[in-house]
């Protein structure tokens, strides 16, 4: 098998695949869970960090216009540097920003925190689908498979319960 860049690469075991499209999916959750899961979490946010109820859209506001916003860069980078790289930079930003945002005392903290979450869903959502490609494109089966397990893990992870999220 051969990556973009025409340089040989090694062919992961099914053990592998298995680890990786656990992996991947769970950045799907995650991805969705943050976007779907703040609504369950602004009331108490309101009171404990004291939002102004003018202000309090910002929550949301912060990591969806992050996330929108720098998908396309998320791809390009992907392309760029390549797309497990990306990933694992994107799982590392949205897991730090989600520490941040859980543990904000204040109203800038946890804007800041959503925006970074953002940033790293920005940067995992297209490198995951990339990475699904080169892992599962060489069988359609394997392949509608990955991407069925994929697509499944965004409405799981609007219907999470509040207690998965950082943020509740």
């Amino acid at each position: 098998m051969s990556n973009p860049s025409g340089a040989a690469t090694q062919v992961p075991s099914p053990t592998r695949h298995r680890w990786a499209l656990a992996l991947i999916a769970a950045a799907q959750f995650m991805v969705i869970m943050d976007t779907s899961i703040i609504g369950v979490a602004l009331p108490r946010m309101q009171s404990d960090l004291g939002f102004s109820q003018q202000s309090l859209s910002w929550v949301f506001n912060a990591y969806v216009i992050a996330f929108g916003g720098l998908l396309l860069l998320g791809g390009r980078l992907s392309d760029l540097l390549g797309a497990r790289r990306v990933f694992t930079a994107g799982w590392a930003i949205l897991a730090v920003a989600s520490l941040v945002a859980g543990l904000a005392g204040q109203v800038w903290v946890e804007l800041l925190g959503r925006a970074a979450q953002g940033i790293g869903a920005a940067l995992i959502a297209p490198s995951a689908l990339t990475l699904l490609m080169m892992l599962f494109g060489q069988s359609p089966r394997e392949l509608t498979r990955a991407l069925a397990l994929y697509g499944a893990a965004a409405p799981a992870g609007a219907a999470a319960p509040p207690g998965c999220s950082s943020a509740a």
